[in-house]
């Protein structure tokens, strides 16, 4: 169990991304506390929940590229993630992937408020909610038991979406969005796929 742990833990992405997190908590919410900077810090963890649910289902599950390069990335960031489910080396966002994305989004807040402090406190919580991503797909994903009733319902919805129908249960976090949107469904009322471990498949 504990190299289960560690695996997670000692991953190099997760540790980057872990000090990017630590920078930007201590230099607005440690530094520079007030409640506003909170609200913000708490405005980027719902706002990556949202984006997570959403670049989930209408990215990650776009129909196979015909062009070969851009194929090859969504292979990398997500088909072959449901071909091979319990691949570690396919579990985790890669950071040449997740830093670009959570930078511009940054990037976009800054441009709009043009303070410094609430843009850290917005990144922060868009890292924090990132490595909460990280951790509940791999505990999906491993063989470790949530100790909570919500926790081993969000690993089924996890594992529905793998095994039973790519079409529903995209949130991954957290299923707030899949019932927003309609795609929290019972799983005696969905099909099986035949694609949901060949998204390049899908027609």
């Amino acid at each position: 169990m504990k190299g289960l742990y560690r695996d997670f833990f000692l991953h190099f992405d997760i540790i980057v991304m872990g000090v990017l997190f630590l920078i930007g908590f201590i230099y607005s919410i440690g530094f520079h506390f007030s409640w506003l900077v909170v609200l913000i810090f708490i405005v980027g963890l719902v706002f990556f929940m949202f984006s997570e649910y959403a670049t989930h289902r209408f990215f990650f599950h776009l129909k196979a590229p015909k062009n070969k390069l851009f194929l090859k990335f969504m292979k990398r960031i997500h088909y072959d993630h449901h071909t091979y489910p319990d691949d570690l080396k396919l579990l985790f966002l890669p950071i040449w992937y997740s830093i670009p994305n959570l930078g511009t989004l940054c990037i976009i807040y800054f441009l709009i408020t043009r303070d410094l402090i609430q843009t850290f406190a917005f990144g922060s919580g868009l890292i924090f909610m990132l490595l909460m991503y990280e951790w509940k797909h791999y505990v999906a994903h491993r063989p470790i038991k949530p100790k909570t009733k919500l926790g081993r319902n969000v690993k089924k919805l996890h594992i529905l979406h793998h095994f039973k129908n790519e079409n529903y249960w995209y949130g991954v976090s957290t299923p707030i969005f899949d019932g927003i949107f309609g795609t929290l469904k019972d799983e005696k009322e969905v099909d099986t796929s035949n694609t949901a471990k060949a998204l390049e498949e899908r027609m």
